[in-house]
């Protein structure tokens, strides 16, 4: 999706020149006359604006003032101050309230365009350093997820509970469809965020090395083991062990397994004494369990050990609305990479890459991006940067319109629940009581966080953000003044 320039100059004729020269370089462009204006429409991040153009000297709220408002509302959207002095102390005042370029009028349509790209590019490298920082120390938020699609929201409001506590969570999901993200989220959202977060694929150890990875071993226990190892349970120890494809483990190692989790403990081999751990479990399969304890290749008793929380990960092409956003995610994540300069895709591309089956998931799908991004010519992937999919496909004016991208937090739908305006007119939450006395603290909070649950469709994420408390303060209210959570769309 094309990224959307703001430009905020109280002159009609440069606003109008400046949108010339954007829309012609590609990119999206919404316009304001004032300081408060834009800072209205910059300010919430579902309005999609990616870069604001910003003139310095405007009548009411000053370019500096917008700046300093734009910096406190939205830290990490690249601003561009536009003048027609060029002082050095204007220049590096504007630069410490947070703006990245310095254009001194009349500006030249290149040099504003290649500042718009620069801008994105950064903001592209700040963005993906900052979630691999979160990925490194455990602290993934579940804002880091694309789940706009209805069957992702259910998962979304799974994870966010099981978050809540120690339970163990069974992820189930075809291969590529994310597991490993929504235990990553789980954990950053948990007690345990910022602690060891050890992935284990069960799939790919040796059959005989199986107890020596997980357990650990004692130099010595057998051949080849030249040093001691600690194993994952104790690598993991106070934080998450992920067991990926957990299906594949073999028996002998299942029993292991099992008392490793009923006892909290690990025997490394070799050792004389066990050693206690603190590790949550989260384990992730592609495989039907139930089936394979019928079959006799998966313990009864590991099943129910581990199948606690079942959260079932829907596949890509059950959740084809969050397409173009993850397009666009990973267009962001390979121009950070590979140096490229993509700005979106196609709409024909976009309908071509949602109307495919994606056999392998969101992982085919970033795959196919990459490849597209390091093979594009120009500024937007067409249809023809994908020749492994659009060779598959009928002629594209047959599939149907991929939709527009959906925003990072979903709107409350039309059919919320709304609660009738009291009868002194004082909103939707009264203060009074109905002998016109104020209503206790509590009582009132505990209304506006049940309004909250209910307006946003049980986002607890949204929810959080909008009344400005962190997510534990949230849940550990919600269980004290023991309020419905649900989704409103199915209870109706």
């Amino acid at each position: 999706m094309a990224k959307t320039v703001l430009v905020i100059d109280d002159d009609p004729t440069q606003r109008r020149l400046l949108q010339a020269a954007v829309e012609k370089a590609g990119f999206a462009c919404r316009t304001a006359p004032d300081g408060e204006a834009g800072v209205a429409l910059a300010s919430d991040p579902r309005d999609g604006i990616d870069v604001v153009l910003l003139d310095l000297t405007m009548p009411g709220l000053s370019g500096m003032d917008t700046l300093e408002r734009l910096a406190s509302k939205r830290p990490d959207l690249p601003v561009i101050m536009l003048t027609a002095t060029s002082g050095i102390d204007t220049i590096v005042q504007s630069m410490r309230r947070g703006a990245i370029d310095f254009i001194v009028k009349p500006a030249n349509p290149e040099r504003v365009v290649v500042s718009i790209r620069n801008a994105l590019k950064m903001q592209s490298l700040s963005g993906e350093v900052k979630r691999l920082a979160r990925k490194a120390e455990g602290g993934m938020a579940f804002d880091d997820m694309i789940a706009a699609a209805p069957p992702m929201r259910q998962v979304l409001r799974l994870a966010e509970r099981a978050a809540t506590s120690d339970i163990p969570v069974l992820i189930l999901g075809e291969s590529g469809v994310g597991k490993e993200v929504v235990a990553r989220c789980i954990q950053g959202a948990s007690g345990r965020a910022g602690k060891p977060f050890v992935t284990v694929n069960c799939g790919a150890i040796p059959e005989n090395l199986v107890e020596s990875i997980l357990f650990g071993h004692e130099k010595g226990a057998f051949t080849g083991a030249v040093t001691k190892s600690l194993g994952k349970f104790v690598e993991a120890d106070g934080g998450t062990l992920f067991l990926d494809e957990v299906g594949e483990l073999p028996l002998d190692a299942q029993v292991k397994l099992l008392r490793a989790l009923q006892e909290g403990e690990v025997d490394a081999v070799g050792s004389r004494r066990p050693t206690k751990v603190d590790v949550r479990i989260i384990s992730a399969t592609n495989r039907d369990l139930a089936q394979q304890v019928k079959e006799g290749t998966f313990r009864e008793d590991l099943f129910y050990r581990l199948n606690v929380y079942p959260v079932d990960m829907p596949s890509l092409r059950e959740r084809r609305e969050d397409i173009p956003a993850l397009v666009d995610h990973f267009i962001t994540r390979f121009n950070a990479s590979e140096g490229a300069k993509v700005t979106g895709a196609e709409d024909d591309t976009l309908k071509l890459l949602y109307s495919y089956d994606w056999p392998g998931n969101v992982r085919q799908l970033e795959n196919a991006v990459f490849r597209a991004v390091v093979l594009c010519e120009g500024d937007m992937l067409r249809p023809q940067d994908f020749p492994q999919i659009s060779g598959q496909m009928p002629d594209l004016a047959s599939l149907p319109e991929a939709p527009a991208m959906p925003t990072a937090t979903p709107a409350a739908p039309q059919d919320a629940p709304q609660m009738a305006p009291s009868s002194d007119g004082e909103g939707p939450i009264p203060i009074k009581d109905e002998n016109g006395e104020l209503r206790a603290l509590q009582d009132i909070e505990r209304d506006i966080l049940q309004y909250a649950i209910e307006f946003y469709d049980g986002h607890m994420s949204e929810v959080s953000r909008r009344l400005g408390i962190g997510r534990s303060t949230l849940y550990r209210k919600v269980r004290e003044y023991e309020l419905e959570v649900r989704d409103e769309r199915k209870a109706g």
